[in-house]
């Protein structure tokens, strides 16, 4: 068993002789604060935690036999876990429901103002209203437009220029709020969150990053980005809001607090309760969290990930955000089915998302990448203002860019009823035609839709270049729904020219078994669904979890095929360019210290990577009798390792153990505030028994309680592709190499990282966190 410091181990004799030297107290029989904890930027080491918590588990189960009281304290530990769970719940779905009731009210503040209640965005105030007409839905006299309230005038060039000011001077009054606020209080409330998220759940620390202040920040600056117009989306940060309401109830219960592993387990259910309230998709989250943001993921984390995203979709739906009893903007539900030729457009839109996911992720890098080393980086302020300030000039005279991304994507994925005023709605109806209203069979294009298509294709572009420079800055934003867009947009064009092609030609051999005149064959917001999973499976490569994000999104539980086509494709496309999504992209670009899943297929051995090389100094060791605090100190004070394997001696360099730099300073720290006669040239000692010593000398001082006596070893001539499994699957700091016992080097995470970057030609420095 691994000893640890805070574990109960075998326990030490109270007192022992030593040469007249008086009682010697191995103070370490009561466990000290701090002792097993991490410093900042440093791995968590999973089998220390494992162990700590098994010891942990052991302990109030052989207490519970002894009283009521204990066995009611057992059942409250083994309850801990869902109360976490349900609170999780609770304040995720309270948040998402507030950010998406401000953002709808400040995206229409752009525009204008409710004068019989300031708080009602557009829509609320018009439902209010008795003067409201269905033809005229969007009208109403409580309404007014800025322009309109200031001069009085509905029309006219000077209106228009006046609400165009004003709709640009809002976006930038936004922008300029999120990124002050997230420079001043919360640096860390920028970005999607989702690549740290992932890096956090493989065992690094990065201190704040999920604490009180960045949740209220981001909260705050995520209404903000998202009301700006800028081309971003809430439901990437949405994720982090929830690993920070996680982390915030860990910090209530000890059993978490106090283990780095287990909080990783909240943290991945919070990540599934986060997706879940973002895209109203609670088992999505599930597999979300499952697919692609945990690294370790045991079934009991599975349930709860389940009852935490079932939770935050209830809370959700009783704030009910968007008035239409769904969990989402974008429900919608289409009567006709498809059909196998369809296929074809459905794999063409998943190679577009592929493309486009490949294209998105290098420039998007190349400009982070060219951000964090010129003087761009030093001005996020300015960089915020200008692209907020291009962002809505160019937005404001297309009506598709100029309105909610969310919106925009609901109007694509809406079928043409028979009561829709859109312009995307805009056919020529013939006037003996008597069919249910669900039923409309296609129609000839109308001048509106053609005006509609040139409207959507100078979006897309514009979506397209425009994302690129967004993503990244120092406000959050997410990537979700920016994807969709441009991957709605592209679809729906491809949907209404499949139409028209179905209408005007349908004696074509590949219209003619399954399209009759008069019938209605072609869906064009099906197509508008199938592009949005293309592209957003695209950058993230996401597949499983995707498919069932989109049909509990759209309720297109027949669909599910062509959304399985398009993302496969879309995947397969982009991983020929590359096999690294976004986040990973990302991860890598920001250096930090993440194993990947992928093969290691190169022919290297663990005396290759370890440390110490050739003409280099050797290694840092402790021995386990004969090395004096003055020696430790020093040690510790010279080099800056995270630990020291603990020999025999150095002429025999047998392997004892490992002990973490951590954990000495700490031990070292209490010995000389409770123990009589610690001083500089006291021995310390690793070993049961005290070491026999001259009567004269200092007491010795025992740190075998925080020895680590099992640490990992492997030997010299064991395979990397061994060693690299070993990390990636048992979640290691650190290795020992050794030779029939004899300690030879030792390998750390880093190690391996580095030595990966070299095998695919890559700089082994850049792995190193920044």
């Amino acid at each position: 068993r691994i000893c640890l410091g805070g574990a109960p181990g075998n326990s030490a004799t109270p007192t022992e002789e030593t040469n007249d030297a008086g009682n010697l107290m191995d103070f370490l029989d009561e466990p000290f604060p701090d002792v097993g904890t991490y410093e900042d930027f440093h791995t968590i080491d999973w089998l220390r935690e494992k162990s700590r918590d098994t010891d942990r588990h052991r302990k109030i189960t052989s207490k519970s036999k002894e009283s009521i009281w204990e066995f009611i304290k057992s059942l409250l530990d083994a309850w801990s876990g869902w109360l976490v769970m349900l609170l999780i719940g609770l304040l995720s779905g309270t948040l998402a429901g507030v950010i998406d009731l401000a953002v709808d009210w400040m995206t229409d503040l752009k525009e204008g103002v409710c004068l019989s209640a300031l708080w009602y965005s557009h829509e609320q105030c018009c439902w209010t209203s008795n003067e409201t007409t269905f033809a005229d839905r969007d009208k109403c006299p409580q309404w007014q437009k800025w322009a309109e309230l200031m001069t009085g005038y509905t029309e006219g060039a000077g209106v228009y220029l006046l609400n165009y000011f004003l709709y640009v001077l809002w976006a930038l009054f936004f922008s300029f709020l999120a990124v002050s606020l997230v420079r001043v209080f919360a640096p860390y409330a920028c970005g999607s969150g989702i690549p740290e998220i992932k890096t956090i759940l493989s065992g690094f620390i990065i201190r704040g990053y999920l604490g009180k202040w960045t949740l209220l920040i981001k909260t705050v600056t995520l209404v903000l980005a998202v009301s700006s117009g800028l081309s971003l989306g809430k439901e990437g940060p949405l994720v982090h809001v929830a690993c920070c309401c996680g982390n915030l109830f860990c910090s209530l219960f000890s059993k978490y607090s106090k283990n780095e592993g287990k909080r990783r387990e909240v943290l991945s259910a919070a990540a599934a309760a986060g997706v879940s309230v973002a895209f109203g998709a609670p088992i999505g989250g599930v597999l979300f969290s499952l697919e692609e943001v945990s690294y370790y993921f045991p079934l009991k984390t599975l349930w709860r990930s389940f009852f935490a995203a079932l939770v935050a979709a209830f809370t959700l739906r009783s704030i009910n955000p968007f008035g239409n009893n769904r969990l989402v903007l974008f429900y919608v539900e289409y009567h006709t089915p498809w059909y196998m030729a369809e296929l074809v457009p459905f794999i063409l839109l998943g190679v577009f998302g592929g493309l486009w996911g490949t294209l998105f992720i290098r420039c998007n890098i190349a400009w982070c990448r060219r951000r964090k080393t010129t003087l761009l980086g030093k001005y996020p302020v300015l960089e915020v203002i200008v692209v907020t300030g291009i962002t809505a000039v160019l937005a404001f005279p297309n009506p598709y860019t100029r309105r909610s991304t969310s919106e925009l994507i609901s109007e694509l994925f809406n079928d043409c009823g028979s009561l829709e005023s859109s312009q995307l709605c805009d056919y020529i109806n013939n006037p003996n035609m008597s069919r249910p209203v669900d039923d409309i069979p296609d129609r000839p294009a109308g001048p509106g839709v053609y005006s509609a298509l040139w409207q959507l294709t100078l979006a897309l572009v514009f979506k397209i270049v425009i994302t690129i420079f967004t993503f990244g800055m120092k406000i959050p934003s997410g990537l979700f729904i920016p994807s969709m867009a441009v991957g709605a947009i592209a679809g729906r064009i491809v949907g209404i020219a499949v139409e028209q092609m179905a209408y005007h030609h349908h004696d074509w051999i590949i219209f003619k078994n399954w399209c009759r005149p008069g019938a209605d064959c072609v869906t064009p917001g099906l197509y508008a669904m199938v592009g949005a999973a293309a592209c957003l499976g695209g950058v993230t490569r996401m597949t499983v979890s995707l498919v069932v994000i989109m049909f509990e999104l759209t309720g297109g539980l027949e669909y599910i095929v062509p959304l399985m086509a398009a993302a496969v494709t879309s995947k397969w496309v982009a991983d020929a360019f590359g096999k690294e999504g976004i986040y990973e992209a990302h991860i890598q670009l920001n250096g930090y210290p993440y194993l990947d899943q992928d093969e290691f297929t190169h022919r290297t051995l663990a005396t290759d990577v370890m440390r110490p090389r050739r003409n280099e100094p050797p290694l840092a060791l402790l021995t386990q009798d004969s090395t004096t605090v003055e020696d430790v100190e020093t040690l510790i004070k010279d080099t800056d390792y995270n630990g020291f394997p603990v020999v025999v001696s150095h002429e025999s360099e047998r392997l004892i153990g490992f002990v973490q730099r951590r954990d000495l300073i700490l031990a070292i720290k209490s010995a000389r505030q409770k123990q009589d006669g610690v001083v500089s040239n006291s021995v310390v000692h690793f070993t049961e028994d005290a070491p026999q010593i001259p009567a004269s000398n200092p007491q010795p001082l025992k740190l075998r309680r925080i020895l680590n006596l099992s640490p990992f070893t492997v030997t010299d001539h064991t395979p990397m592709e061994t060693v690299v499994d070993i990390f990636r699957k048992l979640g290691l700091r650190q290795c020992l190499v050794t030779r029939s016992g004899r300690l030879l080097g030792i390998i750390t995470k880093k190690d391996v990282l580095r030595h990966m970057a070299q095998m695919m030609n890559q700089d082994p420095e850049s792995i190193m966190f920044n």
